[in-house]
């Protein structure tokens, strides 16, 4: 019995996770340990350790970094919150293999704690490229800390190599966000109105806006012209906001779109919309707008156009169905209105179809002892092609 530990840290994370949690549950020769931190953990952000309890899983170990603060100094000191927090789970649980998603601060202090006590990693989500925000280098350090790698496209699949990977241990499986669009029976719209305190409008908006890292402009002034531009829009388009996540500046950005929904009987806030009325949501929805990756991975497959703002998302792969603009009023006004006249019925989504838990699952089944896997070789590229 191979004991696999899997860490989850955000709603969004979690959702793409789901799938692939659930068929390593139904694995004879595998046992499922899950480790949940960060915003899971947090009154502030929904306390979403309850959806994931809700959906029949056990959380092995909860792991506190988050601290009153979301000033830089907090967010380091949050990273050092986890690395001991996961140094003690990691200790008790013993896992063999250590499968994180992504980017986030909470998972490079899980990969920093694995790599020093000599548990395999196995990443997901690797080679893609955000310049907006210093995930990107948090995530291209995971890579370099990790053993085995589940990429969702080509093009990151070469960023991994590029980055001197052994191509063997490199596998391109999609994006695993695409598993349980099919998985998961959409609500009504009739559905989501009575069990949100939310009102469909003639129009209507799915709204998400995380903080940009490394931009010079700040996240509050940038959401402020956006708050503008929807404004502009008129009180006959809905506006359904999911919060932030628990970056730098994330809660001011709360504090905010608080302010904006309380003047605006057209527009809503939540917290956490759990999987299944984010994506009924995203359905019912005339456009996708702000700077969630759901905007580029989700919602091409269910043919609906995203308004990308700012540079957050800028390097990654997009369809034709992804509109970016600047973090200027008149820049996202105009974007929301072309989307609203932009015919997504034929898009194809490059990040795949679907099928890439099942993927995994096949490649972690044939993998030897995980151990064998923790000595790494940079793997040079032959520069005569390039």
């Amino acid at each position: 019995m191979r004991e696999i530990c899997v860490v989850t840290g955000s709603r969004a994370e979690y959702g793409l996770l789901s799938g692939l949690l659930q068929s390593i549950e139904k694995e004879r020769d595998m046992r499922l340990q899950l480790v949940v931190t960060g915003m899971h953990l947090s009154p502030e952000f929904g306390l979403t350790y309850k959806e994931i309890e809700d959906d029949g899983l056990t959380i092995d170990a909860r792991v506190e970094t988050l601290l009153s603060s979301d000033t830089p100094v907090g967010i380091a000191k949050s990273m050092g919150l986890g690395t001991i927090g996961f140094a003690d789970a990691f200790a008790r649980l013993r896992p063999d293999l250590l499968v994180i998603l992504g980017d986030r601060y909470e998972v490079f202090a899980a990969a920093q704690a694995a790599l020093v006590m000599r548990l395999p990693v196995a990443h997901i989500a690797g080679g893609d490229v955000t310049e907006g925000a210093f995930d990107d280098a948090l995530r291209h350090s995971i890579t370099k800390m990790a053993h085995l790698h589940f990429v969702t496209n080509e093009i990151s699949r070469r960023r991994v190599l590029q980055l001197g990977e052994d191509p063997d241990r490199v596998f391109n499986v999609g994006h695993l966000g695409l598993d349980r669009l099919d998985a998961l029976p959409k609500m009504s719209r009739a559905a989501l109105e009575k069990e949100l305190p939310f009102k469909f409008r003639e129009k209507n908006l799915l709204i998400t806006f995380h903080p940009v890292t490394l931009d010079a402009q700040p996240s509050g002034v940038q959401f402020e012209e956006l708050t503008r531009a929807l404004e502009e829009l008129g009180v006959d388009v809905g506006l359904i906001f999911t919060h932030p996540n628990a970056d730098t500046e994330g809660r001011s950005l709360i504090h905010q779109l608080e302010e904006f929904t309380a003047r605006h009987s057209n527009a809503a806030a939540f917290p956490s919309l759990g999987q299944r009325r984010y994506l009924s949501l995203m359905a019912q929805a005339d456009a996708v707008v702000g700077n969630s990756s759901s905007g580029l991975y989700e919602a091409p497959s269910l043919h609906k156009p995203t308004v990308n703002i700012g540079d957050r998302q800028k390097g990654r792969l997009m369809a034709e169905s992804v509109i970016g603009c600047p973090p200027d009023q008149e820049a996202i006004k105009n974007a929301i209105l072309r989307a609203f006249e932009t015919d997504c019925s034929a898009v194809i989504n490059p990040y795949g179809s679907g099928g890439s838990a099942a993927k995994i699952i096949e490649i972690l089944r044939a993998a030897p002892n995980f151990k064998s896997l923790l000595k790494k070789k940079f793997h040079d590229i032959d520069w005569t092609d390039v």
